[in-house]
């Protein structure tokens, strides 16, 4: 009498399910791998940023509960993180800015732009007390928005008519750059020259009470066609932090006045930029 032969379904089905195990492992393992050194990274980093009221409430030293540089310092755990902005700046210039590292204001002057925190940072590095930043963030444009009549040239250029010249502008004077898309390029081409290895992102100003939407849109909408044309990554705060200007007109929620963040508003944004960003930096 002859037996049925051996059937090899069973053998065939555990050898599948092996296989799939072992992919599913091995993805696992690199996961793993991968947010162990992003983590890493993210603690070697020197990180110093640039910007206006709602960066500079966070203090110098990025440890002040109403700015979101505090929660964002916390997230990240960078090596070192250091402060430049200035209450009251703004990225465009006017033909009265000059070169000015002294001066210390926390109400819009013709010196307090993000070109002077780009040079006080370059002192800083030079004379040795800033180490050579890894990450510069730069968080302006709400003053441009706010007080676009004390800079009237604000956006007398696109972005495009800003880059007709290919060749970096950083020669010219900063009085000589007066709309928010010179401005931006200025700044940014200037950080590119004195710290190459950086990597540097834009943050787009959050909505405000004290601007209309259309307006802090049309300075995001600049910033971010800027930040593309010299492939500098740009995050639109208008569109993600929750800042919505429309509902803290009707109640503060996320702010304390309409435009600086409360400590619950800075807490959530800088725990929102950190994950915006963090990506960006590997």
């Amino acid at each position: 009498r002859l037996l049925p032969p051996t059937c090899d379904c069973e053998l065939i089905q555990q050898t599948l399910i092996m296989k799939v195990l072992h992919q599913i492992y091995i993805f696992i393992v690199l996961l793993l791998v991968s947010l162990s050194s992003m983590a890493q990274g993210a603690r070697g980093l020197n990180i110093v940023v640039l910007g206006d009221s709602n960066t500079s409430i966070g203090g110098d030293s990025c440890t002040l509960d109403r700015g979101w540089t505090r929660w964002f310092k916390e997230r990240m755990q960078p090596a070192s993180m250091h402060s430049y902005a200035r209450s009251g700046a703004t990225w465009t210039n006017t033909t009265a800015t000059r070169l000015n590292t002294q001066e210390y204001t926390e109400v819009l002057a013709d010196c307090n732009v993000v070109y002077n925190q780009v040079e006080r940072l370059t002192l800083a590095y030079r004379q040795g007390s800033q180490p050579a930043p890894d990450v510069i963030i730069i968080a302006a444009g709400t003053n441009d928005a706010w007080f676009k009549q004390r800079r009237p040239l604000l956006f007398s250029k696109t972005a495009e008519q800003a880059f007709v010249q290919t060749a970096f502008i950083t020669g010219r004077k900063p009085s000589a750059i007066l709309s928010l898309a010179e401005s931006v390029r200025y700044g940014v081409e200037l950080l590119m020259e004195r710290f190459p290895k950086s990597r540097i992102i834009l943050l787009t100003p959050m909505q405000t009470t004290k601007a209309p939407y259309s307006d802090v849109r049309r300075v995001g909408d600049v910033i971010e066609e800027v930040g593309r044309r010299m492939s500098v990554p740009v995050v639109r705060q208008d569109h993600i932090t929750g800042v919505y200007s429309n509902r803290e007109l009707r109640k503060p929620f996320l702010t304390s006045d309409g435009t600086h963040t409360s400590v619950e508003g800075a807490r959530r944004n800088g725990r929102l930029l950190a994950r915006q960003i963090e990506p960006l930096l590997f």
